[in-house]
């Protein structure tokens, strides 16, 4: 039995949650802003006190890579080596944007051949974007993106797209596709990882704890508006 402890500060949630064999064993989240260096650091010891009270050992740390907040992917980023090197355990990483599609997934009542467009806000009318399909096939990559009316039609013509996250709000009123479906309330949370933690742990898909670091991409920064085909 694997038992993780994961962790999301990608967003302006901060949470984190201890889990073993799919099940959720505790867990705590923060949905009032930016708290994420006051919080994660409390949150984490009564996620390991807990697991020493049950007399369960840390097999492995998932944290949520990005992208998302630059100053949250650091402050989590940093948080999971800690313990990866205190514990001699290893770190999973685990993508925002795909995190946000399994949680849409599970919460979401969509047709099966939905494709599922996660958006983190950034600046103006940019987003952090990708799409996917039920199986979780990137059908286009994390990318950053300057929305516009006819941003999404190649998927749009063919299947109904959800968009999620707290970047689709800025969109609703750009993106007025018939197929265009809008499902509220969906955000990273760490109790949301455990599937993709687990799947990770088994193939032993770890990350270099020396050399990881967050997906910021930085390319971002162009304002040059961006097609997805």
């Amino acid at each position: 039995m694997a038992v993780i402890l994961n962790i999301d500060t990608s967003t302006e949630v901060c949470s984190a949650a201890l889990t073993a064999e799919g099940m959720i064993l505790f867990h705590l989240e923060c949905f009032e802003g930016q708290n994420h260096a006051k919080l994660l650091t409390g949150y984490v010891k009564r996620c390991l006190d807990y697991a020493r009270e049950k007399e369960l050992k840390l097999d492995a740390v998932a944290v949520s890579m990005g992208p998302g907040s630059y100053t949250g992917l650091r402050i989590g980023l940093s948080e999971a080596k800690g313990l990866a090197y205190a514990l001699d355990i290893p770190i999973i990483g685990i993508d925002t944007l795909q995190l946000m599609a399994v949680s849409a997934m599970f919460r979401a009542d969509l047709e099966p051949e939905t494709l599922f467009a996660p958006m983190i806000d950034a600046r103006r009318m940019e987003v952090y974007t990708a799409v996917y399909d039920l199986g979780l096939n990137a059908l286009v990559e994390p990318t950053p993106l300057i929305v516009e009316p006819d941003s999404f039609d190649k998927w749009l013509n063919e299947n109904a797209v959800a968009f999620f996250g707290n970047g689709s709000d800025k969109v609703r009123d750009v993106i007025k596709h018939e197929n265009a479906i809008f499902v509220d309330d969906i955000k990273p949370l760490a109790v949301d990882m455990c599937a993709l933690a687990e799947r990770a742990y088994s193939r032993r898909d770890f990350l270099d704890t020396a050399y990881c670091t967050p997906k910021y991409l930085k390319e971002f920064q162009a304002t040059k508006p961006k097609k997805l085909f």
